[in-house]
Protein backbone atom coordinates (compact mmCIF):
# COMPACT_ATOMS: atom_id res chain seq x y z
CA UNK A 1 0.00 0.00 0.00
CA UNK A 2 3.07 2.32 0.30
CA UNK A 3 4.21 2.11 -3.02
CA UNK A 4 1.32 2.68 -4.29
CA UNK A 5 0.86 5.50 -2.23
CA UNK A 6 3.76 6.79 -3.37
CA UNK A 7 3.15 5.88 -6.64
CA UNK A 8 0.31 7.90 -6.50
CA UNK A 9 1.69 11.06 -4.91
CA UNK A 10 4.04 11.13 -7.59
CA UNK A 11 1.61 10.83 -10.40
CA UNK A 12 -0.04 13.72 -9.01
CA UNK A 13 3.07 15.37 -8.55
CA UNK A 14 4.11 15.15 -12.58
CA UNK A 15 -0.01 16.00 -13.35
CA UNK A 16 0.19 18.96 -11.17
CA UNK A 17 3.83 20.52 -12.92
CA UNK A 18 2.56 19.20 -16.84
CA UNK A 19 -0.63 20.31 -16.52
CA UNK A 20 0.46 24.05 -15.51
CA UNK A 21 3.58 23.83 -18.09
CA UNK A 22 -0.12 23.61 -20.85
CA UNK A 23 -2.36 26.37 -19.04
CA UNK A 24 0.81 28.78 -19.10
CA UNK A 25 1.76 27.57 -22.68
CA UNK A 26 -2.36 28.07 -24.32
CA UNK A 27 -3.05 30.57 -21.68
CA UNK A 28 -6.11 28.72 -20.79
CA UNK A 29 -7.61 28.75 -17.61
CA UNK A 30 -10.02 25.70 -18.43
CA UNK A 31 -6.75 23.54 -18.06
CA UNK A 32 -6.13 24.76 -14.71
CA UNK A 33 -9.54 24.51 -13.66
CA UNK A 34 -9.61 20.65 -15.14
CA UNK A 35 -6.43 20.13 -13.08
CA UNK A 36 -8.07 21.30 -9.79
CA UNK A 37 -11.68 19.26 -10.71
CA UNK A 38 -8.91 16.38 -10.80
CA UNK A 39 -7.30 17.36 -7.22
CA UNK A 40 -10.44 17.54 -5.79
CA UNK A 41 -11.64 14.04 -6.91
CA UNK A 42 -8.09 12.62 -5.98
CA UNK A 43 -8.84 14.20 -2.25
CA UNK A 44 -12.11 12.37 -2.23
CA UNK A 45 -10.74 9.53 -2.97
CA UNK A 46 -8.10 9.49 -0.87
CA UNK A 47 -10.81 10.41 1.80
CA UNK A 48 -12.58 7.49 1.39
CA UNK A 49 -9.85 5.44 1.80
CA UNK A 50 -8.68 6.85 5.06
CA UNK A 51 -12.28 6.51 6.52
CA UNK A 52 -11.85 2.79 4.77
CA UNK A 53 -8.56 1.88 6.13
CA UNK A 54 -9.20 3.64 9.62
CA UNK A 55 -12.65 1.55 10.19
CA UNK A 56 -10.63 -1.40 9.94
CA UNK A 57 -7.88 -0.45 12.08
CA UNK A 58 -10.61 0.38 15.02
CA UNK A 59 -12.18 -3.25 14.00
CA UNK A 60 -8.75 -4.73 14.48
CA UNK A 61 -7.51 -2.80 17.58
CA UNK A 62 -11.10 -4.20 18.83
CA UNK A 63 -10.85 -7.55 18.09
CA UNK A 64 -7.44 -7.76 19.88
CA UNK A 65 -8.62 -5.81 23.07
CA UNK A 66 -11.87 -8.46 23.36
CA UNK A 67 -8.87 -11.61 22.91
CA UNK A 68 -6.89 -10.03 25.38
CA UNK A 69 -9.46 -10.07 27.74
CA UNK A 70 -10.60 -13.52 26.80
CA UNK A 71 -7.00 -14.37 27.29
CA UNK A 72 -7.23 -13.07 30.71
CA UNK A 73 -10.54 -14.53 31.50
CA UNK A 74 -8.96 -17.68 30.60
CA UNK A 75 -5.81 -17.52 32.58
CA UNK A 76 -7.36 -16.50 35.56
CA UNK A 77 -10.02 -19.84 34.75
CA UNK A 78 -6.92 -21.89 34.62
CA UNK A 79 -5.24 -21.13 38.06
CA UNK A 80 -8.84 -21.54 39.49
CA UNK A 81 -8.51 -25.52 37.59
CA UNK A 82 -5.38 -25.72 39.10
CA UNK A 83 -6.17 -24.91 42.81
CA UNK A 84 -9.32 -27.41 42.53
CA UNK A 85 -6.84 -30.09 40.68
CA UNK A 86 -8.53 -30.00 38.00
CA UNK A 87 -5.50 -30.34 35.24
CA UNK A 88 -7.79 -31.88 32.19
CA UNK A 89 -9.68 -28.77 32.50
CA UNK A 90 -6.72 -27.14 33.36
CA UNK A 91 -4.52 -28.40 30.15
CA UNK A 92 -7.91 -27.66 27.56
CA UNK A 93 -8.07 -24.15 28.93
CA UNK A 94 -4.25 -23.65 28.73
CA UNK A 95 -4.55 -24.89 25.14
CA UNK A 96 -7.41 -22.48 23.93
CA UNK A 97 -5.03 -19.70 25.97
CA UNK A 98 -2.06 -20.33 23.67
CA UNK A 99 -4.71 -19.71 20.72
CA UNK A 100 -6.10 -16.84 22.16
CA UNK A 101 -2.85 -15.04 22.21
CA UNK A 102 -1.36 -16.25 19.25
CA UNK A 103 -4.79 -14.48 17.47
CA UNK A 104 -4.72 -11.26 19.68
CA UNK A 105 -1.06 -10.86 18.88
CA UNK A 106 -2.16 -11.12 15.32
CA UNK A 107 -5.01 -8.56 15.66
CA UNK A 108 -2.79 -6.47 17.35
CA UNK A 109 0.30 -6.59 14.73
CA UNK A 110 -2.40 -6.22 11.79
CA UNK A 111 -4.27 -3.24 14.50
CA UNK A 112 -0.49 -1.91 14.16
CA UNK A 113 -0.31 -1.96 10.40
CA UNK A 114 -3.80 -0.46 9.49
CA UNK A 115 -2.65 2.06 12.05
CA UNK A 116 0.42 3.39 10.19
CA UNK A 117 -0.88 3.22 6.80
CA UNK A 118 -4.09 5.37 8.10
CA UNK A 119 -1.68 7.46 9.37
CA UNK A 120 0.42 7.81 6.15
CA UNK A 121 -3.23 8.39 4.29
CA UNK A 122 -3.96 11.05 6.61
CA UNK A 123 -0.74 12.48 5.95
CA UNK A 124 -0.80 12.44 2.19
CA UNK A 125 -4.47 13.67 2.86
CA UNK A 126 -2.90 16.96 4.23
CA UNK A 127 0.01 17.54 1.53
CA UNK A 128 -2.34 17.01 -1.34
CA UNK A 129 -5.29 19.66 0.64
CA UNK A 130 -2.37 21.90 0.75
CA UNK A 131 -1.15 21.73 -3.56
CA UNK A 132 -4.71 22.11 -3.90
CA UNK A 133 -4.42 25.45 -2.05
CA UNK A 134 -1.77 26.12 -4.06
CA UNK A 135 -2.85 25.36 -7.13
CA UNK A 136 -6.32 27.62 -6.53
CA UNK A 137 -3.92 30.61 -5.60
CA UNK A 138 -1.36 29.74 -8.26
CA UNK A 139 -4.77 30.01 -10.63
CA UNK A 140 -5.98 33.56 -9.38
CA UNK A 141 -2.28 34.46 -10.02
CA UNK A 142 -2.55 33.49 -13.67
CA UNK A 143 -5.69 34.65 -14.09
CA UNK A 144 -4.75 37.78 -13.47
CA UNK A 145 -1.39 37.50 -15.65
CA UNK A 146 -4.06 36.86 -18.36
CA UNK A 147 -6.15 40.04 -18.05
CA UNK A 148 -2.74 41.68 -18.12
CA UNK A 149 -1.44 40.05 -21.08
CA UNK A 150 -4.61 40.62 -22.42
CA UNK A 151 -4.72 44.55 -21.18
CA UNK A 152 -1.18 44.82 -22.66
CA UNK A 153 -2.60 43.81 -26.19
CA UNK A 154 -4.84 46.28 -26.00
CA UNK A 155 -2.88 49.28 -25.25
CA UNK A 156 0.12 47.84 -28.03
CA UNK A 157 -3.02 47.88 -30.69
CA UNK A 158 -3.85 51.33 -29.42
CA UNK A 159 -0.40 52.81 -29.55
CA UNK A 160 -0.03 51.22 -32.83
CA UNK A 161 -3.41 53.17 -33.97
CA UNK A 162 -1.82 56.58 -32.91
CA UNK A 163 1.57 55.53 -34.39
CA UNK A 164 -1.20 55.29 -37.72
CA UNK A 165 -2.32 58.53 -37.00
CA UNK A 166 0.98 60.51 -36.53
CA UNK A 167 1.62 58.39 -39.74
CA UNK A 168 -1.22 60.28 -41.54
CA UNK A 169 0.09 63.48 -39.89
CA UNK A 170 3.15 63.18 -41.71
CA UNK A 171 1.46 62.38 -45.12
CA UNK A 172 -0.84 65.91 -44.93
CA UNK A 173 2.54 67.60 -44.18
CA UNK A 174 3.72 66.41 -47.01
CA UNK A 175 0.45 67.15 -48.91
CA UNK A 176 0.43 70.78 -47.77
CA UNK A 177 4.15 71.01 -48.72
CA UNK A 178 3.82 70.01 -52.61
CA UNK A 179 0.71 72.03 -52.53
CA UNK A 180 2.61 75.03 -51.08
CA UNK A 181 5.45 74.57 -53.88
CA UNK A 182 2.45 74.14 -56.61
CA UNK A 183 1.08 77.80 -55.48
CA UNK A 184 4.75 79.15 -54.90
CA UNK A 185 5.10 78.56 -59.17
Amino acid sequence: MASLLERVKTLVSANLNYLVAQAMKANSMAVVDEYIRKVEDNLEALEDAAATVGGEAKTLRRKYEEHNLEAGELDRNIDLFLKEQKETLALAAQSKLNTTRRLADSYREQAEQQESEFQKLLDAKLKLEAKLTEVRQERVELEAMLQLAKSKEITHRVVEGVAGVTTSDAGLSEMREAIQRRLDK
